[in-house]
């Protein structure tokens, strides 16, 4: 029996954003968490170069699995050897290599509600059962130890993510060290999703590899790097799995975009480039945040890293989805429904994303104050 599985409704969102602006309409795209920036200047000259002089075969660079050991090394104090790294196209394949490689059909997988929407749907696929556990603003919309130590039965994994999609909210590291406490007692295997790690705008996030060397962790070249398009992700297991691993990548996805892997290499060191575009991030945010309670948005998850802002529009509607079609046509911002994120909650929450350039925030801003304003002597839709 197939898996029935539910549609990605910001991506109905984002078909709707371009086929406006083909008719000529201004559209302001924060319904991705997709950077604006583009790759690393060093990177593009390098993807250049290889493609004047290499053939471009399948292929899986050494290079790269040892520079994104020695991120482990220099970010995190972490002991990781190359060959535990897999390189993968994106993150999305990551996480399916991960699912599959630690757990059977019919597993059950505890996730975060709001969470990723892929998360839930990639367990469907893969004919597992996601456990939702409800995250409130009492736990910053984020995992806790408690909730875990209280499920019953224990689930036979965890995926985790911090900074989170859709809030941006960051696992401190008291509570993360915890989470791994309760997961070890109960047997509980962790797959964390790392792929917003770099993108914080105070403590960094820290991996879940400094208390767990049997977790698995997905990671990207799409958000921090500002490669969304080139599809190059990694996941990292522990030396147990390496073979399984390895089995499941070449025979599902064989390897990563050669371009990719030349590129990504060069860019895991345009430290500056990269830097400079957390301090538009960050201003952004600010921006946002000053701005959004001024138009009745005053009840939101704290971003702390990642660039989206989760924000409850209870008071408006109770159809986020069709709020989003709504404000998409009026204004032409393009922002992403929070029933994609939470199939019980998600339906008076929406998502805004700030990985765009500042002019866009600001134009965004003025158009969404127009709007908003109008929208207060009018009935939840």
């Amino acid at each position: 029996m197939t898996a029935t599985i539910d549609p990605f409704h910001a991506i109905a969102i984002s078909r709707l954003a371009h086929r406006m602006a083909a008719e000529g309409r201004s559209i302001i795209h924060m319904e991705f968490g997709q950077p604006s920036t583009g790759a690393p200047k060093a990177a593009i000259e390098r993807a250049h170069h290889v493609l004047d002089t290499d053939g471009l075969g399948y292929w899986e660079s050494p290079a790269l699995k040892a520079r994104i050991a020695a991120l482990y090394r220099e970010d995190y104090d972490v002991g990781v050897d190359p060959e535990q790294i897999i390189l993968c196209c994106g993150a999305s394949p990551a996480l399916v290599l991960g699912l599959s490689c630690v757990f059977a059909p019919g597993a059950r997988v505890a996730i975060a509600r709001p969470g990723y929407v892929a998360y839930r749907n990639t367990l469907k696929a893969l004919h597992m059962e996601p456990v939702e556990i409800p995250c409130g603003a009492d736990t910053r919309f984020q995992v806790s130890a408690a909730a875990l130590a209280a499920l019953e039965p224990a689930p036979d994994g965890l995926i985790l993510a911090s900074p989170a999609n859709p809030t941006g909210t960051i696992i401190p590291e008291a509570e993360l060290r915890a989470i791994v406490e309760v997961c070890r007692a109960r047997g509980i295997r962790i797959i964390s999703d790392e792929i917003y790690h770099g993108l914080s705008y105070g403590e960094p996030a820290h991996s879940v590899l400094e208390f767990d060397g049997e977790a698995l962790i997905v990671n990207s070249f799409s958000k921090y790097f500002s490669m969304a398009g080139w599809r190059l992700g990694w996941l990292v297991v522990p030396p147990g799995l390496i073979d399984a691993a390895r089995a499941r990548m070449g025979n599902l996805f064989l390897t990563p975009p050669s371009l990719s892997q030349h590129a990504g290499l060069v860019a895991m060191d345009a430290h500056e480039e990269l830097e400079g575009h957390i301090d538009t991030y960050r201003h952004n945010r600010d921006l946002l945040l000053a701005a959004l309670p001024g138009m009745g948005l005053d009840r939101i998850a704290p971003p702390d890293g990642a660039f989206y802002i989760y924000a409850d529009i209870g008071h408006l509607t109770d159809d986020s989805l069709a709020f989003c079609t709504r404000l998409l046509e009026d204004t032409g911002v393009a922002t992403a429904p929070g029933v994609d994120f939470d199939p019980v909650e998600g339906h008076r929450f929406m998502r805004l994303s700030f990985a765009v350039s500042t002019d866009r925030v600001e134009e965004a801003i003025a158009r969404l104050s127009a709007w908003f304003a109008g929208q207060k002597t009018l009935a939840p839709m």
